[in-house]
């Protein structure tokens, strides 16, 4: 169990440091274009690949192969798994080749089915498919780096291929800014005013980040020992397995990215929604991935081990371990969002062309997402843990259902009662804890990971400890905001405070209430400071 939680507290750290970049990213584009035409149509050109990327890079292939991966290495050795290896590499360079150059003939009607609003503003939509046609090939580049992340994860490596992400963020900024300057020069760079020229040096900065991404990893993977040969043999019965698990993955991963062009065909209709949406929702991507992801990364693997040794009940006690971490360290964060979302957005992404209604939009639309923070991380705990068990059907149907609900919900929410962006947001965030709830008691019935007693008494010691949080962070936000100190520095002071004191009542209110976590963050906070 330590050596899981340390594992988890290597990725964390390492995927803070992408978040935090990934924040860096969004708020430099959002300050050099603003919330309108010119970083909707970045977004939802890049959306396109991203959700391909989503679905067979990081979502079911990655799984399938790593759960796949893992039991070869244990099972059979070194040599049959980077045969595996070799296998799949091959037959994404054929799969994902093909999968580009169709993306790119394609785009005109891609972005017709996806963001059929943007013809209501001249040259949005025909510049939404120039980006897209450049932004395509990422998928090809992530989708490689995925699979050297589940090779280095199988074999307890963390770290590094966690801290991927960053480098891609890196590159991202420095050779999209650059190259954005180089496509369109600016005579005034104090008060910069850049055109769609911009966005062209942008999307190719952002296809550098995804090979920077891919070739970080390269050098580990060659330490290890393993060397890529050419090989393609489909029939092979563990690559077959792979795609065994993968495909049913891939429908519900498709369910998943079905609801997210439903939402951005609704948010297509409303002149900068598409970015309102993103950077409310990137603000949730970080505690998902510095919380939620890293704990499913470092649980996969130890869950397929156990399974392979037909060690159910480990299974079991490692799923609510993993469980119990991602609900401590999210529903604080939950709270801490909705209390302190406007400051948090002003101070990140109100610079430039991004104005205070802008600010004022996004933050309602963050504070709906929240609703659904600890469902999101959840859901990455136990998804992932279906495959490790042969079960990959059950995530499928609970993903084919919630493309109902989505549906059903975005037309009450945005065309009855005229939500808006906010009503995507706030049916996204519902629907993660649906379909959280619908994962946990399907699980339940072949593993037992922690009584129903157990859970509920966690579970009511968690929320008052969280609202121990939420109540120290708004009264210092609302004690230091009557001060009138104006400025960038007493911005970022407010907001630090209120952030730490309700950090601080949150661990005070666990210690008193007797969560066992709050034992492990603490010492890890004290090695950290001696």
């Amino acid at each position: 169990m330590k050596s899981r939680r340390k594992a988890a507290g290597i990725v964390s750290l390492a995927v803070m440091g992408s978040r935090v970049l990934g924040l860096v990213r969004e708020l430099v584009f959002a300050a050099m274009f603003g919330a309108g035409k010119y970083l909707d149509s970045f977004l939802a050109a890049f959306q396109i690949p991203n959700l391909l990327r989503d679905l067979f890079a990081e979502g079911a292939l990655s799984t399938a192969f790593t759960t796949t991966f893992t039991k070869t290495l244990e099972k059979e050795g070194t040599a049959p798994a980077w045969r595996l290896a070799s296998l799949l590499f091959t037959a994404l360079i054929l799969i994902m080749g093909a999968i580009c150059l169709v993306g790119i003939a394609a785009s005109p009607l891609l972005v017709q089915v996806t963001n059929f609003g943007f013809h209501q503003v001249p040259g949005k939509f025909e510049l939404t498919v120039s980006l897209t046609r450049i932004l395509f090939p990422f998928i090809m580049m992530v989708s490689l780096a995925a699979v050297v992340m589940g090779i280095l994860n199988a074999r307890m490596i963390f770290g590094l291929p966690a801290s991927a992400s960053t480098v891609f963020n890196i590159v991202s900024i420095v050779a999209g800014v650059g190259l954005a300057c180089v496509f369109d020069p600016q005579k005034d760079w104090l008060h910069p005013d850049f055109t769609e020229k911009a966005l062209y040096g942008v999307s190719v900065g952002v296809l550098l980040g995804g090979m920077a991404q891919l070739g970080m990893q390269l050098p580990s993977l060659w330490r290890l020992g393993y060397h890529f040969q050419w090989t393609l043999d489909f029939s092979d019965p563990r690559l077959r397995r792979v795609w065994a698990l993968a495909w049913p993955s891939m429908i519900a991963g498709s369910a998943v990215q079905v609801n997210v062009l439903i939402n951005g065909m609704f948010a297509s209709e409303i002149d900068g929604a598409r970015s309102w949406l993103n950077c409310a929702f990137r603000l949730m991507q970080f505690p998902i991935g510095v919380f939620g992801v890293a704990i499913a990364t470092v649980t996969l693997p130890a869950v397929a081990r156990h399974h392979a040794r037909a060690e159910l009940a480990s299974v079991g006690k490692t799923i609510e371990e993993a469980l119990r971490l991602a609900f401590f360290l999210t529903v604080p964060a939950t709270v801490g969002l909705m209390v302190l979302a406007p400051d948090i957005i002003g101070l990140i992404y109100q610079h430039g062309k991004f104005t205070a209604w802008d600010t004022g939009q996004t933050a309602a639309a963050l504070r709906v997402y929240a609703i659904g923070l600890s469902g999101y991380a959840a859901i990455k705990v136990l998804a992932p843990c279906f495959y490790a068990l042969d079960r990959p059907r059950t995530p499928l149907m609970v993903s084919l259902a919630g493309i109902g609900l989505n549906l059903v919900m975005n037309l009450i929410l945005v065309k009855v009662y005229h939500m808006g962006h906010v009503g995507l947001a706030l049916t996204t965030g519902c629907l993660a804890l649906v379909n959280f709830i619908q994962l946990a008691v399907y699980l339940r019935r072949d593993i037992a990971y922690g009584s129903a007693g157990m859970w509920l008494r966690y579970g009511g010691a968690i929320a008052l400890a969280a609202v121990a949080c939420g109540g120290a962070a708004w009264g210092a936000r609302e004690v230091l905001g009557g001060y009138q100190h104006p400025g960038l520095i007493w911005e970022v002071v407010t907001l630090g405070l209120a952030i730490g004191a309700g950090g601080v009542a949150y661990l005070v209110a666990a210690t008193m209430l007797g969560i066992d976590e709050t034992r492990f963050l603490l010492a890890k906070l004290r090695r950290f400071t001696e």
